[in-house]
């Protein structure tokens, strides 16, 4: 019987020690990240139109596979990829590939979340969705060649497919309550019927590289027309008449997210998922309210040196005020282009790490004309630019003094600069590369650039400073207004007061944002909250470096992680302030002794009569000397003649 218990006790010890020595670090770090390459090529796979943005053109001839048996299996590789990541001990890994792991599991946590909720069975709205998206197929692909035009062929065909895959997901919706809001789903119709008028898929057509002959060029042109007219011109007369005939109808009346199933936590998913905070919406609404007061009061200094006596009297002598009312479209991107180019050449002197990939500007295509101005990223290569993608309709009803402030979100030192430089990392996962994505991070990060031009000496015209806070205040009434809709029950009627109250925006932007926020919950809370944790962050690095603080070395280190969520960037950064601190000690500890020892050499070396009591003394003054070594003779008494 001892033997036995000796035994049993020799075994237990044996497996204890083996579950607290697990394989190698080597042999760990190979499993996750061959796990890694192979989460991604599969996203790759599921989402061929996400490879394509990446310039990875392997699957050009598909389209996703948007059907709810597509999505269950999806949801299913995702509860797969969690538990092998999870399987692996990272203990004894780097900083870096610790923060490969937690990020990869924080995204597929956030979508096995939204899987539970059944958010899939919301895929469109006014803000955009697969009918918008297929319309942007023509812009997405460098047409350089024979092959990338057979491929965007075989897309044209899938069009049908995808509308009616589409079609059961929002049946599956209207099933189970999951509704978008009624008046805003009129609107998809209208947004279809813009796209069969404007026909953006024969735009390949118009242009031909002069590779391709004459009568490829011909027999590609009459491809491409008679699956527009065949495939895709029908699909989306059918998909617009299933809109407003079955499924606007059922539309919900209620404007907040919470009037739906389980809808307090769904607004808290949202809030979590799009800011990466677990504040409540009420600490949201709060914070807002302060920083609404905090940003007027810096908008009251401009107004009062241009001679007003109130903020509302300044605002409205620039409505007025012809030099700031656009007179075309075209003046809205020259706007753009300008501010974007004064930038480029000053970002050495923010950034050691630099976009190489171009930006462009351009119009929001007409069948779009609800959409905010926004960024599409461009391709590693280069071959496709970022583009800057503005809201010029109405333009008469629009203001100048945002565009300087809007320029630099959008383009550069904001959104392209840092998308370009997370695809041109190194040492890092695909996955951090490519589609990794944070709102609060990358919103925020937008919305401090904006501020970066005031400090190297741009927004000379007051009021397009005053535009910049305009901007910032615009943020911050987001706080309140996305919070008053879904969780304090705000109507559409009370946001159009409090944000034409506040001045931030004008009339035509007050329309489409407000219908934003009803239609896209949280993602308006990412911004401010983002940006309020850089500053903190930049505040908190200048202090503990004073002097020694570089703002190139503390801007990349925001950028060269790629995206991440705001606590993990939190804990990063601190990291990364105790190792500057550490560099700068060891640094000083060595110049120390060096110091020291030149001075020793030279007691030596010359005869300098000392006693021993006198060292500590003059080793304690050669540590504070000039940086010079040739003034530490000063410190030393005249040698014996």
């Amino acid at each position: 019987m001892r033997l036995l218990t000796r035994l049993f006790l020799i075994l237990a010890v044996a497996v204890t020690a083996f579950a607290q020595n697990p394989k190698p670090i080597a042999d760990r770090l190979a499993a996750q990240n061959a796990l890694f390459e192979e989460q991604y090529e599969s996203d790759l796979r599921n989402a061929p139109e996400r490879a394509t943005a990446f310039g990875d053109y392997r699957y050009n001839d598909k389209l996703s596979d948007h059907s709810l048996a597509a999505i269950a299996q999806r949801h299913k590789t995702d509860e797969d990829f969690l538990k092998r990541l999870q399987a692996i001990p990272t203990a004894g890994f780097s900083d870096q590939d610790q923060l490969s792991h937690d990020l990869l599991v924080r995204s597929l946590q956030q979508r096995i979340a939204d899987f539970d909720l059944k958010e899939y069975e919301m895929p469109v709205n006014q803000q955009g969705g697969v009918h918008t998206g297929l319309a942007d197929l023509p812009l997405s692909v460098p047409f350089d060649s024979v092959k990338h035009y057979e491929d965007y062929i075989a897309r044209l065909h899938q069009i049908p497919r995808v509308l009616s895959q589409t079609t059961e997901v929002l049946r599956a919706g209207m099933k189970d309550k999951l509704m978008p809001v009624r008046f805003l789903l009129e609107k998809i119709p209208v947004q279809c019927q813009g796209i069969i008028d404007a026909d953006p898929f024969l735009v390949p057509t118009k242009k031909y590289p002069p590779s391709i002959s004459a009568e490829d060029q011909k027999r590609l042109t009459q491809q491409i027309t008679d699956a527009i007219n065949k495939d895709v011109i029908p699909a989306y007369k059918s998909f617009a008449a299933f809109i407003s005939k079955e499924y606007a109808p059922q539309g919900r009346t209620a404007l907040a997210i919470t009037s739906l199933p389980d809808g307090q936590k769904r607004y808290q998913n949202d809030i979590y998922g799009r800011t990466t905070t677990h504040m409540t919406a009420d600490e949201i609404h709060q914070l807002g309210l302060r920083e609404i007061e905090r940003i007027q009061a810096e908008m009251m200094v401009i107004a009062k040196k241009a001679g007003f006596a109130d903020l509302a009297a300044y605002r409205a002598s620039l409505k007025t005020n012809p030099k700031y009312i656009p007179n075309s479209a075209e003046q809205i991107l020259d706007d753009f282009r300008r501010y974007i180019a004064q930038m480029e050449p000053k970002l050495p002197g923010l950034f050691n790490l630099l976009p190489k990939s171009p930006v462009t500007v351009e119009a929001i295509p007409a069948f779009q004309a609800t959409a905010a101005t926004h960024y599409v990223p461009g391709t590693p290569d280069g071959k496709r630019p970022g583009r800057v993608v503005v809201a010029t309709s109405n333009f008469a009803d629009r203001s100048l003094i945002n565009d300087e402030a809007i320029a630099y979100h959008e383009g550069v030192p904001g959104h392209h600069m840092q998308l370009s430089v997370q695809q041109q990392l190194t040492g890092l996962p695909k996955f951090r590369l490519h589609g990794l994505f944070f709102n609060a991070y990358a919103e925020g990060w937008a919305l401090y650039a904006e501020q970066l031009g005031k400090e190297i000496g741009f927004y000379q015209d007051p009021a397009s400073d005053y535009g910049r806070l305009s901007s910032e205040l615009f943020r911050a009434v987001r706080l309140v207004v996305d919070t008053g809709i879904h969780s304090k029950g705000w109507t559409r009627d009370q946001v159009v007061d409090f944000m034409r109250k506040s001045g931030a925006v004008d009339e035509p932007t007050i329309q489409s944002e407000t219908d934003r926020y009803i239609s896209w919950p949280a993602q308006a809370l990412s911004y401010k909250l983002g940006q309020l944790k850089f500053r903190e962050l930049r505040d908190r690095a200048q202090k503990a470096l004073g002097p020694k603080f570089d703002i190139r070395s503390f801007h990349d280190e925001m950028l060269n992680g790629g995206p991440l969520p705001l606590d993990l960037l939190d804990a990063r950064t601190d990291k990364w302030i105790a190792e500057q601190k550490s560099k700068r000690m060891n640094l000083e500890f060595e110049v120390g002794r060096f110091r020291i020892g030149h001075l020793f050499y030279w007691i030596r070396t010359e005869r300098v009569p000392l006693q021993d009591a006198q060292l500590p003394a003059l080793a304690e003054q050669s540590l504070h000397a000039p940086k010079s070594l040739a003034p530490l003779t000063v410190l030393l008494p005249s040698k014996e003649p």
